[in-house]
Order: C-alpha cells, then sequence, then structure tokens
C-alpha cells in the first residue's frame, strides 16, 4: 500500500545517571510490597509486622551487598538526605576534635553545601582525569581540627574512580571517619570495603527515587541532628515499597555485575573513540580506571542547551551541565575543578538495556547536530 510513513525511531533515553528506568524485579517487588506493606512497621499488629518484615530484609540484602551488619544500613527518604545526615551528624559527634571537613573538590554540590553548613570546609584539588590526589588528601586529614572526610568512589558525570583506599588508609590512621559517597557506582562496579560512612542512590541503579541509603560502620557515632523522631534518619519513616524495591534491585544487578560491565564499557569506548573524531572536542574523565557506563564530551564554539535540545529533537535524551544541578545547566563544578572545556558539554550515562544499535544511531547523528548548533552560532569550517 503506497503513501503509508514509518513510524519515527524509538527514543533513546542516555541520562541515566542518578535516575535510571526501573529494574523489571523492582516493579514486581514494588508491587508485591503495596500488598504486603502498606502498613506502618512501627505498628505491632501483623500488618505491621509484616511491613517491618519486609524491612528488616531490605536492610539486610542491601547490607549484604555492602559486606556488613544488617544494623549497620538505615534507609533514608533520599540519596542526598543520607549525604546531609552523614556529614551534619558525622560533624555534630566530633565536634570536640574540630570543625574541618576535607572534601575532594569533584564531590556532589550536596555534599559540599553540607560541608559548607555543617564546618569549615576544605577542599582538596583535582587533576585534569578528575582524580583527587591520595598524598594530598592523607596530608589534610592528618592535620589537627579534622572532624570528618568525604570522598566519592567515583564521580557520576565523569566516571573516574577515586584512591579510597589510599585515602582510607591515611584516614583511619588520624583518627578521621572517611565518608564515601557511592551514589554513582553501586550497583554498577564493586564498592571497596574501605569507608566509615557510605551513603547510595537506588535511583541510579535502577530502584525507585524517594529512598536513600546510608550505612555507617559500628565504631561511628551518628548523633541526632534535628527534632526527635522514632525514626532520626527518615522522619515519618520510609516507604516500605520503595525500600523493599531498592533492595530487590541491587540484588539484581549485582547478580549480573560482570557482564553488564563488559558489555558497556565496549559501549562507552566506542563512543570516546568516535566522539574523538568531531572537530574540537575534549573527551574527559579516566580513558580506563572508570565506571563502566558513564562517557563525558565538552565542544568548543558550542552551547550545550543548544546541543541538548537539538539532540532530544532527534530522538535522544543526554544530560549536560552539572550532574548535580543540571536544571540550571550552569557550568559544571566538576569539570572546572579538572581545568578542562566547560561549555558545549554533553554526559551519557547508559542503562543496562543501552543497545549497540541505540549508541550506533546517536552517534551518526551527534556530528551534524554539533554543526547546526556551531553555525547557529556563526561558527563554520571546522
Amino acid at each position: 500500500m503506497g503513501g503509508m510513513e514509518s513510524s519515527p525511531p524509538a527514543r533513546v533515553h542516555l541520562d541515566n545517571g542518578g535516575r535510571a528506568p526501573w529494574h523489571p524485579l523492582a516493579r514486581e517487588a514494588f508491587l508485591q510490597a503495596l500488598d504486603d506493606g502498606w502498613a506502618d512497621p512501627r505498628r505491632l499488629h501483623a500488618e505491621g509486622r509484616r511491613a517491618a518484615r519486609l524491612v528488616d530484609g531490605s536492610r539486610e540484602a542491601v547490607a549484604a551487598v555492602l559486606g556488613v551488619r544488617t544494623e549497620e544500613v538505615r534507609f533514608t527518604h533520599s540519596h542526598t538526605t543520607a549525604l546531609h545526615r552523614a556529614i551534619t551528624a558525622g560533624t555534630t559527634a566530633r565536634r570536640r576534635r574540630g570543625h574541618r571537613i576535607v572534601v575532594g573538590a569533584t564531590e556532589r554540590a550536596a555534599v559540599l553545601h553540607a560541608a559548607d553548613s555543617a564546618g569549615e570546609r576544605e577542599t582538596v584539588p583535582a587533576d585534569r582525569l578528575g582524580r583527587a590526589d591520595a598524598g594530598v588528601f592523607g596530608e589534610a586529614v592528618s592535620r589537627a581540627g579534622v572532624a570528618l572526610a568525604a570522598l566519592q568512589h567515583a564521580n557520576g558525570e565523569v566516571g573516574t574512580v577515586q584512591p579510597i583506599e589510599r585515602v582510607h588508609e591515611a584516614a583511619r590512621a588520624a583518627g578521621v571517619p572517611l565518608l564515601v559517597d557511592a551514589g554513582a557506582s553501586l550497583g554498577h562496579v564493586r564498592v571497596p570495603e574501605t569507608w566509615d560512612l557510605l551513603a547510595a542512590d537506588p535511583a541510579d541503579w535502577g530502584g525507585p527515587a524517594g529512598v536513600g541509603v546510608l550505612a555507617a560502620r559500628g565504631h561511628v557515632r551518628l548523633p541526632g541532628t534535628g527534632p526527635e523522631d522514632p525514626e532520626p534518619w527518615a522522619p515519618g519513616g520510609v516507604s516500605v515499597p520503595a525500600a523493599f524495591a531498592a533492595a530487590v534491585a541491587l540484588e539484581a544487578v549485582q547478580a549480573d555485575l560482570a557482564a553488564a560491565d563488559a558489555r558497556r564499557r565496549e559501549l562507552v569506548d566506542r563512543i570516546r573513540a568516535r566522539v574523538a573524531d568531531v572537530p574540537d572536542v575534549e573527551v574527559v574523565g579516566d580513558p580506563d580506571v572508570r565506571l563502566p557506563h558513564v562517557v563525558t564530551f565538552s565542544f568548543l564554539y558550542v552551547d550545550g542547551e543548544a546541543l541538548v535540545t537539538e539532540l532530544d529533537r532527534h530522538g535522544f535524551a543526554v544530560g549536560s551541565g552539572s550532574a548535580c544541578t543540571a536544571s540550571t545547566l550552569e557550568p559544571s563544578h566538576v569539570l572546572a575543578a579538572m581545568g578542562v572545556l566547560t561549555h558545549g558539554n554533553v554526559r551519557i550515562a547508559l542503562d543496562r538495556t543501552t543497545s549497540a544499535e541505540d549508541v550506533g544511531r546517536f552517534l551518526a547523528v551527534l556530528p551534524q547536530a554539533v554543526a547546526k548548533v556551531r553555525e547557529t552560532l556563526g561558527v563554520r569550517g571546522l
């Protein structure tokens, strides 16, 4: 039959960092918990006890992945809440030792802002790959007056993995607790056990938003920092279905971690190689010691907002600006700290379901999208 138009290609979502599509098993778990865990888990009746068992089982599952005891894992209302609580409570507990908080320059805005609010922030610079120098970090935490240190396991914007093992060794020698933000890495790579406090984000590994993870070793004291509540880390309690779905999703992604790692690294390597052929582009982050699914690049003579819009018009959702303040499309403080190009930025985080075909279509469209944005700005002939 003539005159029939083919349907447009399906949209491709390449902005999965911090808010990935739900894992199918997370959906099933959530629906199950709506039936079994709708009651208040603090109540003593059968319905409440059933909901409490779901929460306890969820904490146990997360603890098993982290290699800690169940009682060392708490659920919060979000990843940001977990970071804020860890920093404010961790600093309060050690106020007699000092009020300085040592952080890496590429930490999330939530960490930087919480450190400014809770004490005096000392920032350890990053190199052009986005990595903090372990020696410099160790010297900073060993000085007097340090209450807390914070260093992400891996950067969710450029993918670079940080030397947390060496930093934790120095922090332990100095008697300073180390907070590790695993929000971009847990569920994607193995997270070392070299931490005292750890925050993680279920929405990043295919679980629901609206729930976060805060783990604290038994030797770390975390006093309450807000009004008294039976659930000091999640005042009013957490969503039982969300906590259960988060734990089920984490178990599911851990089960195929190696396969997902290899497949996505191959796709990211392909992206890094092809993008480098576009004129005046800088591919940033460590090419080897990195997350398997994240890649960021910046284009000279390109407006980031215009490029995101142009790619969206072609059916590709990508990130730009700072990963933790992307709604503002402000220049990335992470890229600025690295000393690399901060404008014309595209950030990609692959989901487990992203296919080679999806990546191929994106790479075919990207050069013409960049050229069009540059032409709009009056830049030609590159």
